[in-house]
């Protein structure tokens, strides 16, 4: 048997279909949206890795840091002969999981880049010549079905991504995690606590302004695969706290009122001076809203565990 198996399921052209239609719908509508997932070319994800280093940007230390205090906990508590990653990328905090499931027979990664997906399955099989690798080619927003896998398995949710989906949206996609659970599998999820402002929005503002760049490679990706015409220094980086729903939004704001041509959409797109595009939301929460949201899609919070600052949340969750 093969250590190493990619499944795709999604059509070649998911991708390009998926990002016509949101950019369509996000910038005719009022308030203009883009998705945040359009970050995510390889010069976003380098960015990305960029501030994950940043002083001001905690949640990846935090989450590393409770990893590796919890790890032999996590592993003795699930016993979980399958990892399910989703969202995988990289995989570089799934090493920290690895370490420690001894009983583990399957790595089941799922992103929506294949390169991802194949240099991360790469990288952990030379590091790890027993372990085997079944990636999925998925977007697990849209729903996702697994291949047969050894029980129990442990679905992971990591990086606090969960807070980029709306509470709406959130409600979905914790119901359909809870259908991929059997008996004895658990969900291990990621989640950024409520703070001070001043720490959030530096998290997400930094001084060098790598996150600047970050949010405005979006308007590059745009350019680049649907010909379109924005030209990102007409645009200033903002991110700001809505303390009402308890997330930080990031937004593009246009320097001077502009139009921008977008071909491939047979579009054309009108800016106010001042006007704001919003391309992402990361809500942060509180323990008993997390335990909430589980216990409406059917899981039940049996663990909860947080770094030293108490920065960030790791929480362990059964289906009921």
């Amino acid at each position: 048997m093969s250590p190493f198996e990619l499944t795709r399921t999604l059509p070649e052209d998911t991708t390009g279909a998926a990002l016509r239609a949101d950019v369509l719908q996000g910038l005719t509508r009022t308030p203009k949206t883009l998705p945040p997932k359009w970050f995510y070319d390889s010069r976003g994800s380098e960015l990305f890795e960029e501030i994950t280093r940043l002083p001001e940007y905690y949640p990846t230390r935090a989450e590393r840091e409770i990893l590796l205090a919890r790890g032999p906990e996590i592993a003795a508590l699930t016993g979980a002969r399958t990892l399910v990653e989703l969202g995988s990328g990289s995989s570089d905090k799934t090493r920290h999981l690895l370490d420690e499931l001894t009983e583990l027979q399957l790595y089941v990664p799922v992103d929506v880049s294949e390169s991802a997906l194949t240099g991360a399955a790469r990288s952990l099989l030379a590091e790890r010549p027993g372990l085997r690798v079944h990636a999925l080619i998925a977007d697990f927003t849209a729903g996702l079905t697994l291949p047969a896998t050894p029980g129990p398995r442990l679905v992971a949710f990591l990086g606090g991504t969960i807070g980029n989906l709306l509470p709406a949206e959130r409600a979905v996609f914790l119901a359909s995690v809870r259908a991929l659970l059997a008996p004895g599998d658990t969900l291990l999820l990621g989640t950024d606590l409520v703070k001070d402002e001043s720490v959030l929005v530096r998290a997400y503002d930094d001084a060098a302004g790598v996150t600047a760049a970050f949010n405005k490679n979006v308007l590059f990706v745009i350019d680049r695969e649907l010909g379109a015409d924005f030209d990102p220094r007409d645009f200033g980086h903002v991110a700001l706290w809505d303390a009402e729903n308890e997330w930080i939004e990031m937004r593009l704001r246009a320097r001077r009122a502009l139009t921008v041509k977008i071909p491939e959409l047979d579009l054309v797109v009108h800016f106010e001076a001042g006007e704001e595009v919003r391309t992402e939301i990361s809500a942060k929460f509180r323990q008993d809203g997390v335990r909430t949201e589980l216990s409406a899609a059917g899981m039940e919070l049996t663990c909860w565990w947080t770094d030293e600052a108490r920065r960030f949340a790791l929480s362990l969750a059964t289906a009921v």
